[in-house]
């Protein structure tokens, strides 16, 4: 009889996981359209990977296209086409590094930092909105498991 049960709990929890597994699919999905609308609500001809680099660029206050390449995971001759057009909307400045003349710190304009934090108070009052209907501790658990998916 035990054999049942544990192959029932195992099917439950495969199960469950299939459904997790949709359910960050179907995240990922709207996690891209949420870059895309702040993209286009930041500059027009901005793209939701040009969003990314602005948003980590104003979040680090100053950095390198190599850092920006690394902590986004993304090539860096992408990170220098976009800082390109960055620069040419007014969104971020670029100047020699002090300590290696070769590179380049980009820092993001007043402008972009008031247009980002614009974006991200609409997506986080939709996210509060979501969140605050449920009860703290399932909030606590969803930020528990949240850290368990993306610190492995």
């Amino acid at each position: 009889m035990t054999r049942v049960t544990d192959t029932t709990d195992r099917n439950d929890l495969d199960e469950a996981i299939a459904e997790v597994e949709q359910g960050l699919s179907v995240l990922f999905g709207r996690v891209r359209l949420v870059y895309k609308s702040a993209a286009a609500q930041i500059h027009p001809e901005l793209r939701p990977v040009g969003y990314k680099i602005l948003s980590t660029v104003v979040r680090l206050g100053e950095t390198n296209a190599s850092v920006l390449a690394d902590l986004l995971e993304t090539d860096k001759a992408v990170v220098s086409r976009q800082i390109k057009m960055l620069e040419d909307a007014d969104l971020v400045v670029s100047r020699v590094d002090d300590n290696d003349g070769r590179a380049r710190v980009i820092s993001p304009t007043a402008g972009a930092v008031d247009r980002v934090k614009a974006a991200r108070a609409t997506q986080q009052d939709r996210l509060r909105g979501l969140l605050r209907s449920r009860p703290e501790a399932e909030v606590r658990a969803f930020a528990d498991m949240l850290r368990l998916i993306t610190e492995s």
